[in-house]
């Protein structure tokens, strides 16, 4: 096994260090007690029940949910759908066009994404609220979600799917089957993308949102902007939180798909032999 090098390791320290050591000292400081955020004053959890007593905040933190989780289903199907269009498609006309729209939120400005968004619910007289901001996310969410199907498709065994048809079944019952539980992986990473994405979004949400819909960012970003307070560090805390959760959730999940395909794969050998 090759050694780490002092050079690599200073580099990887560094490197994490930059990232995540300002989420630590975040965390740290959710539980002062002091209500200047800079001066250590003891441990303490009472922000966090003054953030529950928050109206304001907790009415935020639904809507945000709500996006996210509405958002995130759409566009898990809806790029699922463009990823199986782009792969298996083969050459149709349009095709060309087809894909630079899927992928030109990917490299779109979010400023020129937002404002041409809310141009175009201003012309077709869409009020803006919690359906605007659901139709923006997954918008721009379900590029990212094609893209990580479309890796796994590209290397599916489609020998699978046409055994599946030679048995008897319906192009519709061998992608339920067989292709759809193969890439669940790949589909569930792509929805925890499209969720993480909107609940961290801000510039499009705050071209989307009305007066009645006012989403966790742009609610953190108004208040931070007149002074950090303590209630902010135990909220980012809690997100930080749920992110965290619905990665290692996804790693399992994961693992646990890959370490039963490869006990299937080893008993059909089995079975061969």
């Amino acid at each position: 096994m090759k050694r780490l090098s002092w050079f690599n390791v200073t580099s990887l320290t560094l490197g994490f260090a930059f990232l995540y050591l300002p989420m630590v000292i975040l965390v740290i400081y959710s539980f002062n007690a002091s209500k200047l955020v800079t001066v250590w004053a003891g441990f303490s959890t009472k922000w966090y029940g003054r953030l529950f007593q928050n109206e304001a905040f907790l009415d935020a933190a639904w809507v945000t949910i709500k996006v996210g989780l509405l958002s995130s289903c759409l566009a898990t199907v809806l790029g699922t759908m463009a990823a199986y269009v782009l792969v298996r498609g083969g050459r149709f006309r349009g095709r060309v066009l087809f894909s630079g729209m899927i992928y030109a939120p990917l490299v779109m400005p979010e400023v020129i994404t937002g404002l041409s968004l809310l141009l175009l619910f201003i012309g077709i007289g869409l009020d803006r609220g919690v359906l605007t901001i659901i139709l923006a996310h997954t918008t721009f969410s379900m590029c990212y979600v094609s893209v990580v199907v479309s890796a796994r498709l590209v290397n599916f065994d489609r020998s699978l799917e046409e055994a599946a048809l030679d048995l008897g079944c319906s192009s519709l019952e061998a992608f339920r089957l067989v292709t759809l539980p193969i890439i669940a992986p790949a589909v569930i990473s792509g929805w925890l993308l499209a969720f993480t994405l909107s609940l961290d979004d801000l510039v499009i949400a705050s071209f989307t949102a009305g007066p009645s819909a006012t989403t966790l960012p742009i609610k953190i970003f108004s208040a931070v902007r007149l002074g950090v307070s303590p209630e902010i560090n135990a909220l980012s805390t809690l997100m930080i939180a749920v992110v965290t959760i619905g990665v290692i959730s996804a790693s399992l999940i994961s693992k646990r798909a890959n370490l039963r395909r490869h006990h299937e794969e080893q008993a059909a050998e089995r079975g061969q032999d």
